[in-house]
């Protein structure tokens, strides 16, 4: 690494949108922007951190609702033009699609050797109890952290609520509660309480260390997710969408689905037309296992892909870079269950 890490480590505060950027007007109740250029003013504790911090904020903040995959890039675009400037980065997002754009950028940032932590809250700064602070904070002491003059996390991460999470194996789990993501498959990476504790084995490493940026475009996917009633003409009617490249399959189970003639048989029809389907379940946790069922072997002999324990915003996102790249439908059968940056098991 260059000399600049044994000196303080600098971050980049890279803000997006969303709830933790932004501050109550007690006057009006009206929330507004957050103002990094007084980010210590407005929060002391980052005074204490052993780090130097600048920021950069999107022209037009975005709630995360309306996030899209060209946001992904500007996002990307901005690690690339500071990454030998800065020795971490701290991404501000709303969580509402943060593991969509988390995972995403996972895939986009190849031989990486830095970190990029994403974080947000429940609750905007300053409000009663908010969130926010503990999130920001500890996600740029995260970034901060060093070993053998390299940064100790080298990936891209989701830290929420005292949890620090791979991005591609994380999803979003309450709308409400502070502990708003969960890891279903993979143990986490780090956890905060009194001291501040990163699982060393877990943490993914790039054998190269030399950032390339691959792009990731809206691609024509169809997300279905199966149920107990779900008739031969909404089934034939989804599969015929025109202009689909790929589609994600929410099984039952461990990647069960119906026998039924025409169900396969629609389905079949599809993937002879050289359209790639993933099998993924719709359970919180566990992994598609293609043929321990009958009702899987069925899948797996018409060339259903097993997508084993990836998540819901995994498979989306790998299928769009991987889409981007020019894969064709070969290629993604071969290459989707083997792990890029370890969002999914082998």
């Amino acid at each position: 690494m260059n000399d600049k890490m044994t000196s303080r480590p600098h971050l980049l505060i890279i803000y997006t949108g969303g709830t933790i950027g932004m501050m109550r007007d007690y006057d009006s109740n009206a929330l507004r922007p957050f103002d990094f250029e007084g980010i210590y003013k407005n929060i002391p504790e980052l005074n204490h951190l052993n780090c130097t911090l600048s920021s950069v904020s999107f022209d037009r903040p975005i709630d995360s609702s309306n996030m899209q995959p060209d946001d992904w890039m500007n996002i990307a675009e901005l690690i690339r033009e500071n990454y030998d400037s800065a020795d971490g980065f701290v991404v501000l997002h709303g969580s509402d699609t943060m593991a969509y754009t988390a995972s995403a950028l996972s895939f986009m940032l190849q031989d990486l050797g830095k970190p990029v932590i994403f974080t947000g809250s429940q609750l905007p700064v300053g409000d009663l109890r908010t969130d926010a602070k503990e999130n920001m904070i500890t996600s740029i002491e995260i970034a901060s952290m060093r070993k053998d003059a390299e940064p100790l996390v080298q990936e891209v991460c989701i830290y929420f609520e005292y949890k620090l999470l791979r991005a591609n194996r994380t999803t979003k789990i309450s709308a409400e509660e502070f502990k708003a993501f969960f890891s279903p498959n993979y143990p986490l990476l780090g956890e905060s309480g009194v001291h501040l504790k990163i699982n060393e084995k877990n943490l993914h490493r790039y054998p190269v260390k030399s950032l390339k940026v691959f792009p990731v475009k809206a691609q024509n996917i169809l997300l279905l997710k199966l149920f107990p009633g779900i008739t031969r003409q909404v089934w034939e009617h989804q599969l015929s969408t025109p202009g689909v490249k790929a589609i994600v399959l929410e099984t039952y189970g461990a990647g069960n689905a119906s026998t039924e003639a025409w169900f396969v048989d629609a389905l079949k029809e599809v993937i002879d037309r050289g359209i790639p389907v993933v099998n993924i379940t719709q359970c919180i946790s566990g992994s598609v296992e293609m043929g321990k069922y009958e009702t899987s072997r069925t899948l797996e002999k018409i060339g259903v892909i097993s997508g084993g324990d990836i998540t819901t915003e995994a498979a989306v996102t790998k299928l769009m870079f991987l889409l981007t790249r020019g894969d064709g439908p070969e290629q993604i059968a071969r290459d989707f269950p083997k792990p890029i940056c370890g969002e999914i098991s082998e």
